[in-house]
């Protein structure tokens, strides 16, 4: 490749970089006037200010608030599922741990307790599928979302249990919205309680251990 063609294709992707860069701002501008105030009193315009950016740069990148919360969501569940892909390549290297992990499943739910903001990520996935009853576009974009986290999950819960030496009694996709169904309820209960991060982990980390034992065959 000639050192013209360098130079254009390096001009061609600078546009791309840019514009990538100005909706990574965008999002994580969102996501903090979000934990302030929520999400219906979080304005395109209090999202450009913290970013930094105009309406017009706004609008180039989302067609509306409803767009960029629907990603801000997917991006916080991609956060989790990469979380918890990290801890079974380390549980896989590891390899079975016997007897211990089938009877007490510690092990297995701390793979799938990803540590995080989870208040965060519960009040915006609770606000966004509000949002959806109420508005098809919405509500497709959920919906997308929700089946390709279930999808992440199965297989996760799939290559957990392998690299454990247990098997799931039930199909893995059924398994998968059991153990998000308990996770999401018990930190929602938790976060109307007003426990404090610590006792909230420990709080989802029991309800999806009591899941992990009605879906997983013990030794």
């Amino acid at each position: 490749m000639s050192e013209q063609d360098v130079a254009t294709e390096a001009t061609a992707k600078a546009p791309t970089r840019s514009r990538e860069n100005t909706r990574t701002r965008l999002l994580d501008a969102a996501e903090q006037v979000f934990a302030e105030v929520g999400l219906g009193e979080t304005s395109v315009e209090a999202i450009c200010e913290r970013a930094g950016f105009t309406r017009g740069a706004f609008y180039s990148n989302f067609e509306s608030k409803d767009e960029l919360f629907v990603e801000l969501a997917g991006r916080f569940a991609s956060r989790q599922v990469e979380g918890v892909r990290q801890r079974v390549a380390e549980m896989s290297e590891c390899g079975p741990a016997g007897g211990a992990a089938a009877d007490d499943m510690v092990g297995l739910v701390e793979a799938l307790d990803v540590p995080g903001d989870v208040r965060l990520g519960v009040l915006l996935m609770s606000e966004i599928r509000n949002r959806a009853m109420r508005d098809a576009k919405t509500a497709e974009a959920y919906l997308a979302q929700d089946a390709q986290l279930l999808r992440e999950v199965s297989q996760l819960l799939e290559e957990v249990t392998h690299a454990q030496g247990l098997r799931l009694v039930v199909p893995a996709d059924d398994a998968a919205r059991f153990v998000l169904t308990a996770w999401e309820g018990a930190a929602s209960r938790a976060i109307i309680a007003g426990l404090p991060e610590k006792e909230l982990q420990e709080a989802r980390a029991q309800e999806v251990g009591r899941i992990a034992h009605l879906v997983i065959e013990q030794g």
